[in-house]
Formats: structure tokens, sequence, C-alpha cells
């Protein structure tokens, strides 16, 4: 704050003095309050293109009248379906604010796709990573090429310079090739269910060994039937192999990936869809000529074979060639005639022998004898356990009376005691079980006696 005098009125005047960071901020604060400069779209060519190694893109964005510094951070710019580079025309979507180091306003880009071709090219690139996902452009799913078409079908427009390309060059390579042309729309908005009806006809008819479907070049929105899911799936489907012709060399098409081959060109497709019948007739040629040097060779080995044979004294004397032989045959058969039958009847008798053997072994006799030996072994065996049980049960009931003696009353009773009952037979342990004038039976050591109880005293 400074404080000024107006001398001519004696007035005290306040400056606030502002720091040139204090000015930015509030700049800066005021663009990013301004929702129209917040979430908005800005078209443009790009200019002074930088990709940083962190991953973010500096750029200038520039029309004929002005320009404007924007930047796109690693994380927006990772999901860029297309590679921006200078002189590219491109759709910005982002924020406008200050950056405070060099005090510039610029655009903060979120989220950009190329001007005019835009939404197809966001369109292509979708489409495309859904069915490489789902495995349609892998290579052992594509069927082969055949080698040898007798017939190939031409899916194109009537028109174009591409179906004149394409019979031209497969007239010129092999006349003999029979071309069927089905003609199709092959741009707008019944181009790709065009497509699609002819390949399955074409399938459904199998008049050809092969279709080639393409056409010729042409910008984005011409090229887009060929880009259609519909198109790529009928391509899947078929059962018959397909070669793509779209466009160039530098155009590619979602056909392209799918198809079974893809040429540059419909002329390229053409020249890979047959051989060319001067190199069929080259190799013809060359074929013939390694035949008839392996038939020379072969026609060669026989004649000396059959010079060998010739000379061979088996035609020469075959007579004395087979007498001789086979009486060579004869003395080595009958040498081992005779081994062979001496050493059998070895065999046969040591058989023999052992059979006696066991036989003597099963004699009835001697298997009476043997269990008569068993049986008196087993009786004596068995008193010899009677005896010993015995002993043991006698000298056990022996111990058993004398357990028993010591425990009996009349063992009692001879050391001068008796035992007195009532008349029930109940024995009398107690002067309260009896009354006076009560007959009693009192047993002693050797006999008993009949009382009678004349009185009684306790304890």
């Amino acid at each position: 704050m400074i404080v000024e005098t107006d001398g001519e009125h004696g007035l005290n005047l306040q400056k606030h003095i502002f720091s040139i960071k204090e000015i930015t901020r509030t700049i800066k604060a005021k663009l990013e309050s301004e929702s129209g400069l917040q979430n908005v779209w800005v078209r443009g060519e790009i200019s002074n293109f930088t990709r940083h190694s962190s991953g973010h893109l500096y750029f200038t964005l520039k029309d004929k009248d002005s320009r404007i510094k924007c930047v796109m951070f690693a994380g927006q710019a990772s999901r860029l379906a297309f590679n921006p580079k200078d002189g590219s025309n491109v759709i910005a979507n982002g924020n406008v604010t200050v950056y405070e180091r060099d005090g510039q306003y610029q655009l903060y880009v979120s989220s950009m796709e190329p001007d005019g071709i835009g939404n197809l090219f966001l369109a292509f690139e979708q489409l495309k990573r859904k069915l490489e996902q789902e495995g349609l452009f892998a290579s052992e799913r594509k069927r082969p090429i055949p080698a040898f078409p007798k017939a190939i079908g031409v899916i194109t427009s009537p028109t174009g310079a591409a179906v004149r390309d394409i019979v031209t060059t497969l007239q010129r390579r092999n006349p003999a090739v029979e071309i069927i042309i089905f003609p199709v729309s092959v741009q707008g908005t019944v181009a790709a269910p065009s497509i699609v009806s002819a390949i399955r006809w074409m399938n459904k008819r199998r008049e050809v060994d092969l279709l080639i479907v393409g056409r010729g070049g042409g910008s984005l929105e011409e090229l887009w039937a060929f880009n259609e899911e519909l198109v790529a799936r009928a391509i899947v489907a078929s059962e018959l192999p397909i070669i793509s012709a779209v466009g160039h060399e530098t155009d590619f098409t979602i056909a392209d990936f799918v198809a079974d081959l893809r040429a540059a060109t419909p002329t390229a497709a053409a020249e890979l869809a047959v051989p060319h019948r001067l190199e069929l007739l080259q190799s013809i040629g060359h074929f013939r000529q390694r035949l008839l040097v392996i038939m020379r060779s072969a026609l060669i080995a026989k004649r000396e074979q059959l010079a060998r044979l010739k000379r061979s004294p088996y035609l020469t004397s075959p007579r004395k060639q087979l007498m001789n032989q086979q009486l060579e045959r004869l003395d080595r058969h009958t040498a081992a005639l005779t081994i062979h039958t001496k050493a059998n009847l070895r065999a046969a008798k040591d058989r023999l022998n052992q059979l006696e053997r066991r036989l003597l072994l099963k004699n009835p006799i001697e298997y009476v004898k043997h269990f008569a030996q068993e049986m008196i072994m087993i009786q004596l065996n068995l008193q010899q356990t009677m005896r010993e049980r015995m002993q043991q049960h006698h000298h056990r009931l022996q111990l058993q009376m004398q357990r028993l003696d010591a425990l009996s009353p009349l063992k009692v009773m001879h050391r001068g005691y008796s035992l007195a009952y009532d008349q029930q037979q109940r024995l009398i342990t107690t002067v309260h079980q009896v009354q006076p004038g009560e007959p009693l039976r009192v047993r002693l050591v050797d006999g008993q006696l009949d009382c009678r109880v004349e009185a009684k005293r306790g304890e």
C-alpha cells in the first residue's frame, strides 16, 4: 500500500500495488469461473506438436485467424484412438485456464478426435478392438487359399475399375479359370447388405472355389461398407475362402483383417488367387526334366541289375546250383532233427522218472501206513494229555477240599463248639430268638441233643 498527498487539495490517495503472481491468479480464477470456457470444444489444426517422454502432449491449435497453446496429459493421451501429428485437423475438448509460470492462457485437453472423419475413425477403432478380442483376426482361424482354383467368384461393383483389373489379371494369368461376377453396390447405405447377400449366395450355390471381395480406392467414407460389422461377420461365416481387395495399398478396412488373405489392390488379389500359366508351364517343364532324369537313372540301374542276373550261376547252371543248395539244406535239417529228437527223448525220460517218483509217493498203502503211525502218535498224545489233565484236576480238587474242610463248621465243633436250632431248623445266634420251655436241637461233632430251655439270661 502506498499513500500519496494531493498538494492542491491536501487529500491522501491510497494505491494498491499488485504483484504479477496476484494478477495471474486473478485472471486464472476469472477464466476458471467462466462456465463458457469450461468443457469447451475447439476445432483447429495441430502445429508445434511434441510428445514428452512422460507421455504428455504439448501442441498448438490454430486456424487462419488465431492460435491457442494446448496440453494433454499422459492419462488422457493414452486413450486416443489415433496418432496426432503436425497438420492434423482435430476437434479438442477441455478447459481454458492460465499457466501461472508463463502467464499464458491455454487449453487443457481431456479428449480429442480427428476433424471431419472423427466419428467414423473412432467407430472403426472400436469395432476393430471388439472383433480382435473375439479372435476373428487370428491366423489359425483363417482358411487356406486353394492353390489351383477352377472357378473364382468376384463380388464388387460391375462398373468400377476394380472389376476390370481383376478380370484382366485373371484371364492373363490363367485363361482356364472360370470367373463368376456377382455385381453389388460398394458405396452407400445399401452397400453392406448387398455385399453380405452376395457372400451368402455364393456360399449357397458352391459354384466357385474362392471369392474375391473388394473395390477400388477412396476416402474412409467411401470405403465404409467394408468396415461394417455385418460384412465382417459374413466374411468370417463364409465356408469359401475369401481374399479382400479394398482400396489402395495404404488403405486398411475391417474386411482386410477378417479375410483369409488381404491383397493390397484388386490387381494384387487376382495375382494371389491364381498362379500364372507361364509359371505353371515352367514348373511342369522343370518337373518333366526331373522325371526324365529319374527315369533314366532307374532304367540304367535296372539294366545293370539284369546284367548281373544274367551272369548269375543260378541262371547259367540252375540245376547244379539248386541241387547243391537243397542237399546242403537237407543235411542241415537232418542233423538238427537228430539233435532235437535226442533232446526230446532225454526230456521225456526225465519226465517219466519224475512221474514214477510222484506215483510212488501217492501209493495208498504208503498213505495207510503213514496215517496209522499218525493215529498211534495221536492216541499216545491224547492219553498223555488226559493223564496230565486228570492229575491237574485231582490236585485242584484236593486243594478245594482242604479249603472247604478248613471252613467247615464241623471243624470248629472239634474245638468244643456246638450249633443250636429251633423247631423250624433255624440257627440260634441270640437268646432273644427263644423262650423258656421251647424245645431246641443241639448239634455236636458226633451227634445231636434234643433239649428244652429252662431259663434264659442275657450278658
